[in-house]
């Protein structure tokens, strides 16, 4: 029953005394892991305070005052509860006690910085975190600054987010107590965290997190660390993704926590060296080992010494083999990308939340987009249906929230506060980390989030019917499908799944042949799958701000105010800037159709703009060994208005059109496809008589050239009289998302029987 124990003393089923983390400390300090010194004040010094100061009566009025539909309500009551606090001084025999062990911690008696952390006896539990609801703070060092946050971390416990909190898991708030851990600071030139299973695929890989500075930044989500993947049974590095911080927290001279710039030259590199890394996931192996189960824990490095700070169990993990994904959505535009951190498919209107606005403008349904989340933040987490954040990485807040309350998030964006509007409505893909325009979980939806079903009764068509495919794990299955092959594969899903970095950062670390095998190795799973059947790729269609988010991109990337027309598509192919990185797309190309002879496969070259361009491409074509000929087509995406006006003369250059009627219905109508009003307003529209008018044309001119035209945009895959359409025009072939294939080739072979039967009257009335 002792007020103040050692952290020595300590075990792990000291839970209910000393709290999560204290008793998690205790564990690791008599396991020999390298621990700061501490001692904690256990529940019995919180009683001691509770008893003297008589608070607790008031304390249960306040939160039985506490309104469930009002966030505003919960936070008054929290303010008023947590000044309860400040009104009663910490009795004199336990302030005695506190200073006396704040002394001892330090060799020869001398006063140094310590981390006063809150340890609650629901935290840190097997099946709930209690992540960020409590409060920490750092570099104390004057008796009076320790006594005051002691007394703050008591008062945390009546937190808004950890009163929520508690409610949302099913806790009494009568059965959760507070301990106190009083820590020697470490300062810290490098800090992070790691798990010691993938928290989000649930693959037996270690995750480490490292950032400059103090902890604190990454435990909060507020700077995107580095990330590095440990292979657990040959202790490699399998993968490693590096991260921009521009500024840390580190002990100011006044021996406060202040926020520093990180010096230029060392914003993009490498947190920490590769021996430290294998160090720290080895000391994560040993804790897992320990503690016979995966775990989350906090590390720093101090005079190139590692310490581990906290540990406890991971509280929730994803699957990444039987999680819902929007990957395979062909029909969606991807409007940011970050870290998939907790897994998961949603859909619903975003809903912007900054600092000072109240936590009731988040209702049911919303998407919650933020710079990052706080803990106070939990109350409208917990209605999102899913969560997107600028900063942050696997660990963070809410990444480690988000799998708790099986939300979808996606953390480390890095614009999704500029890129996304207050209102649009996105769907969120937690598995893969991609934000999508509209909703991909109905009409267009995928066949990773849709069983794909096959009908061996599907009508024959005149017109070809092709399927949008871009994962090349599920092509085996689509290839079931009663289609005539592929008329849109998208590399750009083997550059963000099978590379995860830039082209040019790949090609600049001497990997342009790793860069060749892995595209070759996706494509040709593809080609297999639906061999003999064509396969049509569309080379890379990145837009600047999307290659700029890809590890090493922002080094290679400007930064464009309207990317979605400008260096995208054949101008991009032809800069010196990039024509090496495209070079690369052809060589593997050339392996897929030579070495593993899938000659099957044709290329499609998006966002055409001039003939020169096109011819400049071709011989870079010619110089790999591709050439048009009878098994190898070149398509043109027209999905820009100069492939209408001169169809004409790029037909002489192409075996074919395959039109983007997103992109063309765009710049048809001058109309932003990411614009949510215009969208309402019916502007952007596949079925306008302008887009339609333009469609003929092409089509018209192309036949006359004997060129045949096809579509791979969305709007064949939603709207049925927009098929109709297509096909009383005399389009050649249509690409389709593949869980729509059944439905609308049925469709297309009643809309060319009425054709057949009206062409039939037209020639009896003639007779």
């Amino acid at each position: 029953m002792k007020r103040i124990a050692n952290v020595n003393e300590l075990r792990v089923n000291d839970i209910p005394y000393v709290g999560g983390k204290g008793a998690n400390l205790g564990e690791l300090t008599s396991a020999g892991f390298p621990v700061p010194n501490a001692f904690v004040l256990t529940t019995v010094a919180y009683d001691h305070f509770m008893d003297k100061s008589k608070i607790l009566k008031k304390i249960e009025k306040e939160l039985a005052s506490i309104s469930k539909d009002s966030d505003q309500s919960l936070t008054d009551a929290s303010a008023r509860v947590r000044e309860l606090f400040e009104q009663f001084e910490i009795p004199a025999d336990l302030k005695k006690e506190i200073l006396d062990s704040y002394v001892s911690l330090f060799p020869g008696g001398k006063k140094g910085f310590v981390a006063v952390r809150s340890s609650a006896t629901a935290e840190d539990l097997p099946d709930a975190s209690f992540a960020g609801q409590q409060e920490t703070f750092l570099n104390v060092s004057t008796p009076d600054d320790l006594l005051d946050k002691v007394r703050k971390c008591w008062s945390s416990l009546f937190t808004a987010r950890a009163i929520s909190y508690r409610d949302k898991q099913g806790f009494a708030h009568s059965d959760v107590k507070l301990a106190v851990v009083v820590q020697r600071m470490v300062n810290s030139e490098v800090s992070g965290i790691m798990f010691t299973m993938d928290p989000n695929s649930g693959k037996d890989d270690i995750i480490v997190e490292a950032g400059f500075g103090l902890g604190e930044a990454i435990v909060g989500g507020e700077v995107t660390p580095d990330m590095y993947v440990i292979n657990k049974g040959h202790m490699e590095i399998v993968k490693k993704r590096i991260a921009t911080q521009k500024w840390k927290y580190i002990k100011g001279n006044d021996g406060k926590t202040q926020k520093a710039d990180v010096p230029k030259e060392y914003q993009k590199s490498q947190k920490i060296d590769d021996k430290h890394i294998i160090e720290i996931a080895s000391i994560g192996r040993q804790i897992e080992i320990h503690y016979e189960r995966p775990m989350d824990i906090e590390w720093c490095v101090e005079d190139n010494k590692v310490y581990i700070v906290q540990a406890r169990p991971i509280t929730a993990m994803g699957n990444s083999s039987s999680n819902e994904t929007a990957n395979e959505n062909t029909g969606a535009d991807i409007l940011t990308t970050g870290l998939g951190a907790s897994p998961g498919l949603a859909t619903g209107p975003v809903k912007f939340f900054d600092d000072g606005m109240s936590l009731d403008i988040v209702k049911e349904g919303d998407i919650l987009v933020t710079t990052m989340t706080m803990p106070d933040m939990v109350p409208a987490m917990s209605r999102a249906v899913a969560i997107v954040t600028d900063e942050g990485g696997m660990t963070c807040h809410a990444a480690i929230i988000s799998r708790e309350l099986g939300t979808p998030c996606v953390v480390g964006t890095g614009d999704a506060t500029s890129v996304l509007r207050d209102g649009m409505v996105v769907t969120v893909d937690g598995t893969a980390g991609v934000i999508y325009s509209g909703d991909v979980t109905k009409g267009n939806a995928s066949p990773a989030a849709t069983q794909v079903v096959m009908a061996p009764s599907a009508p024959i068509t005149g017109t070809k019917v092709m399927v949008n495919l871009s994962m090349p794990n599920k092509a085996e299955e689509v290839a079931k499908l009663p289609v005539d092959g592929v008329g849109l594969m998208r590399i750009e899903f083997l550059f963000t799944n099978y590379i995860g970095e830039h082209p040019q950062y790949v090609i600049a670390n001497g990997r342009a042949n790793e860069l060749v095998n892995k595209l070759a190795e996706g494509i040709g799973k593809v080609a297999r799958a639906f061999y003999p059947r064509p396969v049509v790729l569309r080379t890379s269609d990145f837009k600047s701000n999307e290659y700029r988010d890809m590890k090493g991109g922002i080094d290679y990337e400007p930064m464009e105010s309207n990317p979605m027309i400008g260096w995208r598509g054949c101008s991009r192919y032809v800069s010196d800037n990039y024509r090496e990185a495209y070079m690369c797309e052809l060589r593997a190309i050339k392996k897929v159709r030579d070495e593993m002879g899938m000659k099957n496969l044709w290329v499609m070259l998006p966002f055409v703009r001039t003939i020169e361009e096109v011819e400049e491409i071709t011989d870079m074509m010619r110089s790999v060994g591709l050439k048009r000929s009878k098994d190898f087509k070149l398509y043109f995406m027209a999905e820009v208005p100069v492939n209408i006006f001169m169809a004409d003369e790029f037909s002489k250059h192409c075996d074919a059109f395959s039109i983007g009627s997103n992109d063309l219905t765009q710049l048809v109508m001058g109309a932003d496809r990411d614009s949510d009003i215009l969208g309402r307003m019916g502007y952007f529209d596949e079925r306008n008589e302008g887009v339609k008018r333009a469609i003929s044309h092409l089509i018209r001119v192309a036949h006359e050239n004997g060129v045949p035209v096809s579509i791979c945009g969305q709007g064949p895959s939603v709207y049925p009289e927009f098929t109709e359409f297509l096909v009383r025009e005399g389009i050649d072939s249509v690409s389709l998302n593949p869980d729509t294939v059944v439905k609308t080739k049925t469709m297309i072979a009643s809309v060319e029987q009425k054709l057949m039967l009206e062409g039939i009257n037209k020639l009896r009335s003639k007779l």
